[in-house]
């Protein structure tokens, strides 16, 4: 029985005051709001059970028109770190039927931008494109710039690679990782989604791995190659022979 059931019930027995005592009255008022208080518990508990285990919680929605078409954008937070997630949604998420999906890693410098050096905001407008022409689709937008280290330290690595260092060079020369991102809250959020199969927009296997290893199927991959310019011909190329990213680059200069 939902709010308005039980309201109407309410307004009944108000009317009914003709035949009940203002005790009867009252204790009718009271049990029935008890029994909304009880499904409404119940169904907190029923929402409770279905994130049991999850690391990121839902915290903001509202509708986003681009000028790419109108989506849903959505924020969630991290239960153990102070990681936020924005996904771009459209249309209706079936568990069943395949989705477009791509994780796409923050790069302030070319989604914002627009630089040469990547071709990150591109793979963003292409993206975006392909679940506009579908009609649905997610895309978990990932706060970790520069592969994890972060802006101030990926401008201190695109420093080095004026110097002659490649992408994974500039990296560890400063001190991380070649690859700092983890993937295991984004594969939540699309969970969370409602997201099962999905046809990844990625070139990357890390993210198919680890969205393979988080229990999602991925029915497809859906290679996001962009024609780029030639400042982005070193990166490209590292990212293919010692990332092994799936790319072509053949004829795309």
């Amino acid at each position: 029985m939902d709010y308005f059931e039980l309201r109407e019930k309410a307004k009944l027995t108000i009317r009914a005051d003709d035949f009940y005592s203002p005790f009867e009255i009252a204790v009718n008022q009271r049990n029935i709001g008890c029994l909304y208080l009880k499904e409404e518990n119940s169904l907190k508990q029923q929402q409770d059970r279905a994130t049991a285990g999850f690391t990121v919680q839902k915290a903001a929605e509202a509708k986003l028109p681009t000028e790419f078409g109108a989506f849903r954008i959505v924020g969630f937070r991290s239960t153990n770190s102070d990681e936020e997630f924005v996904a771009l949604v459209k249309g209706d998420i079936n568990p069943e039927e395949p989705t477009l999906v791509r994780i796409h890693s923050q790069c302030l410098t070319g989604d914002v931008f627009h630089s040469l050096k990547c071709d990150c905001g591109p793979q963003l407008q292409r993206a975006m494109k392909l679940i506009q022409s579908e009609g649905k689709g997610i895309i978990v937008y990932q706060q970790q710039e520069g592969r994890g280290i972060g802006i101030v330290n990926k401008i201190a690595a695109y420093a080095l690679q004026d110097e002659g260092a490649d992408t994974i060079e500039a990296n560890v020369r400063l001190g991380f990782e070649i690859d700092q991102r983890e993937y295991g809250q984004c594969a939540e959020v699309i969970k969370l989604l409602g997201a099962q199969r999905l046809k990844l927009m990625s070139n990357n296997p890390d993210k198919v791995r680890a969205l393979r290893n988080a229990g999602l199927e991925i029915v497809e991959r859906v290679p996001l190659e962009i024609s780029a310019n030639q400042p982005a011909f070193k990166y490209l190329l590292t990212k293919k022979e010692k990332m092994g990213h799936l790319l072509q680059l053949n004829g795309i200069f």
